[in-house]
């Protein structure tokens, strides 16, 4: 089987690419494919026809790339029959303090929540038999942008504060990674699935836990409101995973699991 994985070289794409192991995997980066460049994206669908293709690229401050280039990767997936898997983010809601299920309706806040909405729709619309696969904060090994924020805060190395009311449901890669694969191989799997860790839990906190672990000073991290800045974009998003974790053999693990003090890195949960 076939698989290609687009955006291959964030932090999620590289964590696909290892759990393949090799086997029949492409993937590329910006530098192999812009997914802005339709010809391109058709061009490389129809030479791989991949049997599944992990759509995991995005840039925040690119409409074009976010919203319009998952558009067109979709119409390639329709086109060349490729199931196909969305990443899309917690960022499409608008904050409350009672946590969005897979039937919430988006009504983003930012203009990155509104390109990852436009996303959804164009991948609902063009692929209805894809997955998409919404997630919040993604931790790694201290190489996830909220990892080397708490590191360049607790050394000093830039100024800022982490924010208390700022709540977020994070997830490691690993286990997010494994999900997503096992979503992929299961044709029975379409429409929106949400793959969040189980524990809300503040950006301020999750900081400190990040700061325990790697043995970094945690009275440096800085706490601060988000609501009184004028930062775009939902405050308190709790994704609840439940109804999708229920069919999965793997195990979504919160940050008090899987940021364990000296621990190495952790390989997801399988279920039986």
């Amino acid at each position: 089987m076939t698989f290609l994985i687009i955006g291959g070289s964030g932090l999620l794409g590289r964590e696909l690419v290892r759990q393949r192991g090799g086997r029949a995997t492409t993937a590329t980066d910006s530098r192999s494919l812009d997914i802005r460049r339709r010809d391109d994206v058709f061009a490389l669908f129809e030479r791989l026809r991949p049997a599944v293709a992990v759509n995991a690229a995005y840039r925040q401050d690119d409409w074009a790339i976010t919203a319009d280039g998952a558009a067109t990767v979709a119409a390639a997936a329709a086109r060349t029959g490729t199931r196909l898997v969305h990443v899309s983010s917690d960022a499409i809601f608008g904050g409350r303090p009672e946590p969005y299920d897979e039937d919430s309706l988006p009504g983003p806040t930012s203009a990155y929540g509104a390109a990852k909405a436009a996303a959804e729709t164009a991948v609902r619309g063009l692929t209805p038999d894809a997955v998409i696969a919404r997630t919040s904060l993604i931790i790694g090994d201290g190489d996830s942008p909220q990892e080397r924020l708490v590191h360049a805060l607790a050394t000093g190395v830039r100024d800022g504060a982490l924010f208390t009311d700022d709540i977020r449901c994070p997830v490691h890669v690993t286990d997010l990674a494994a999900a997503i694969l096992e979503l992929a191989a299961d044709p029975g799997r379409h429409g929106v699935h949400h793959l969040a860790g189980p524990d809300a839990i503040s950006r301020h906190r999750l900081g400190v836990l990040v700061a325990r672990r790697d043995g970094l000073d945690e009275t440096r991290l800085r706490p601060a409101l988000r609501a009184e800045t004028a930062l775009p974009g939902g405050r308190e998003v709790r994704l609840d995973s439940t109804r999708t974790t229920a069919g999965l053999r793997t195990r979504l693990r919160g940050p008090g699991e899987f940021l364990i003090l000296n621990a190495g890195p952790p390989e997801p949960i399988v279920r039986g």
